[in-house]
């Protein structure tokens, strides 16, 4: 074009300069002998005017008109040919995913992980057991893979439309079914699906005359989608002459900004039903004070007085009385009905131990959290019998120290959590859960979940170094214990925080390449140190007092756990506004490590 563009131009001027010689000819009376020769000159010129003029024109007019070429929808949002008429491409927030979704019976379907990723991590699904599962506060909402019926306690509903179904061992779910329970729009429009989850402040525009959504800013690129006039657009993007905007009606692509008027600042509201669901918590009066009491069998029970005897400000006992013992949703029990009725005699709640690794099965099998946690049935049967127990005891709570869970069980154990608060509330029965101190390896314990469901969360705020790992260093330094709270508190609302200190620290004997370890309690570690003739110095970064010494070819290193290290993480606590404070265990203390805790408790 920009030849024929150029040799126009030529053309013309090459006219006009035979003109000014034509003209130039008559001025000096030469028009008799010229006359013949000149007619067919200038008609020459005319024509080449003319032919110049005309090609000028048709370039000028092909250069600054509008395409009216319009865009094969399914191929601009990358549908293949099997795909066109049976899938759609997804927006999230005004950008394509990659991944597009099946749609069948005008509506749009999306995978599991998707719809964990993007929309809902609630969602559960059972494949063996053909259900897709969705918590909520007080029920379990069950639903058949296949099915268009929603089944409650209370009834039925029929959705006219099959809510979720297994294909390609993949569990596909309604976008319609999770709107259901998510906040979230869902508008469908030719080839694509346009969600939202998140709203703020946009700026939007009214189109003056009727006009097109273009692919790309510029009179030539392909048409996307016709804009009536008077629509008002979301302006996403502006350039220096056309905006990126998106219509009413979905689509998203390239408007002049000469058409565009009255742009503006607006607040989006969403425009769903969608109530967040209210979860109630128990709590106590103020702080939790919790002390484990690690019983061994039954006759530990008997030592409810003499551990109690020596503490302060103590208001829940934990007895580690029950452990998975099978596969099959059944534990063993140490629990007594005696005990709780003494305990709570000497103002104490009691909140029984649930575990997964103290059993001691006839079979000798290995317990397999995953096992029992992915089938609705075992887990259904392992929150019944418990909270039945738990209720027949008369406890005031559940205490759930599962340590075991692997990353494969994550969404099972997540919905562990869910089924068993739900009953645990319908009991009034409060529900804490046990944790590792917070790390990116161990998120698939679902804090998040255990937060947002349960009354309180546990961090078991040792084990930096443990019994058995090989490498000698403290079990609770205060940046170890201090980065746990943070990172909990990035889950957890504050109030729900319980933080476990350790009543008791590690003796390392490093002798060449061998590293053995052993215990020492609170209660005998100055003793210990004194009895031996070593003098532990306080260590700044860890704030305990730490001691090292030889005897012959082996070294030994204490980090020791003191009434000293002990104040320094309750002040730690004490300053996050925690809500409260566990130990391991009740029997390891000192009156005077007691004395902290009962100060700490009692501070407001």
């Amino acid at each position: 074009m920009v030849y024929y563009y150029i040799s126009a131009k030529r053309e013309f001027s090459f006219s006009l300069v035979c003109i000014v010689n034509v003209f130039s000819i008559f001025r000096k009376g030469k028009v008799q002998n010229y006359m013949k020769k000149a007619i067919p000159v200038i008609i020459a010129i005319l024509l080449i005017i003319v032919i110049g003029a005309v090609t000028l024109v048709g370039m000028l007019v092909e250069k600054y008109s509008y395409s009216r070429e319009r865009v094969d929808l399914a191929e601009y949002y990358g549908l293949t040919a099997e795909q066109e008429g049976s899938w759609v491409a997804v927006y999230l927030q005004d950008e394509r995913l990659e991944q597009p979704a099946p749609l069948k019976d005008g509506k749009c379907y999306f995978p599991m992980d998707m719809v964990h990723q993007y929309f809902n991590d609630t969602f559960y699904a059972d494949r063996t057991e053909g259900m897709l599962l969705y918590a909520l506060p007080l029920e379990v909402v069950r639903v058949k893979l296949g099915s268009t019926v929603e089944e409650r306690e209370s009834g039925s509903e029929d959705m006219g439309y099959v809510i979720a179904y297994e294909e390609g061992g993949q569990v596909y779910i309604a976008a319609d079914y999770i709107q259901r329970y998510s906040n979230m729009t869902l508008q469908y429009a030719q080839c694509h699906v346009q969600i939202y989850t998140e709203w703020g402040t946009a700026t939007e525009a009214v189109v003056t005359k009727d006009t097109a959504a273009r692919v790309k800013g510029g009179i030539k690129s392909e048409i996307l989608w016709d804009v009536p006039a008077g629509s008002r657009v979301k302006v996403l993007e502006q350039m220096e002459t056309w905006s990126k905007v998106r219509t009413e009606d979905g689509y998203i692509g390239y408007v002049e900004n000469k058409l565009l008027t009255n742009l503006s600042e607006v607040r989006e509201t969403p425009v769903t039903d969608y109530v967040e669901p209210e979860y109630s918590s128990l709590r106590l009066p103020g702080k939790v004070s919790m002390g484990w009491h690690s019983i061994g069998g039954v006759g530990g029970n008997d030592t409810l007085e003499s551990m109690v005897a020596g503490t302060r400000g103590m208001n829940v006992i934990a007895p580690t009385w029950f452990s998975l013992s099978d596969n099959e949703g059944n534990f063993q029990s140490f629990a007594s009905s005696s005990y709780v009725e003494r305990a709570h005699g000497l103002g104490l709640q009691v909140w029984g131990v649930l575990d997964d690794f103290n059993y001691n099965n006839v079979n000798q099998a290995g317990i397999n959290d995953y096992q029992i946690l992915s089938s609705t049935a075992i887990r259904g049967r392992l929150i019944d019998n418990i909270v039945q127990e738990a209720l027949s005891l008369d406890l005031d709570g559940i205490n759930i120290d599962f340590e075991k869970v692997t990353k494969e069980c994550s969404d099972h154990y997540a919905q562990f959590i869910r089924e068993l608060s739900i009953a645990c509330r319908k009991g009034g029965l409060i529900l804490s859960f046990d944790n590792y101190v917070p790390y990116s390896f161990n998120d698939h314990y679902r804090r998040d979940v255990q937060g947002k469901v349960a009354d309180y969360v546990i961090i078991m705020g040792y084990d930096e170094h443990w019994h058995g790992s090989g490498e000698p260093g403290s079990v609770a330094s205060i940046g170890y214990v201090s980065d746990g709270i943070d990172r909990t508190l990035e889950q957890v609302p504050r109030e729900k925080v319980i933080n476990a200190l350790p009543f008791y620290t590690i003796l390392w004997t490093i002798d060449g390449a061998t590293v053995t370890d052993e215990y020492l309690l609170l209660s005998n570690t100055k003793d210990y140190l004194q009895r031996i003739g070593v003098e532990a110095v306080w260590d700044e970064e860890t704030s305990q007092l730490y001691a090292e010494w030889q005897s012959g070819t082996k070294t030994h290193k204490l980090w020791a756990e003191t009434e000293e290290s002990i104040q320094v993480k309750l002040n730690v606590m004490q300053n996050k506004d925690i809500g409260g404070v566990a130990v391991w265990q009740i029997s390891y203390g000192t009156p005077e490590a007691w004395e902290l805790i009962n100060t700490y408790v009692n501070t407001r």
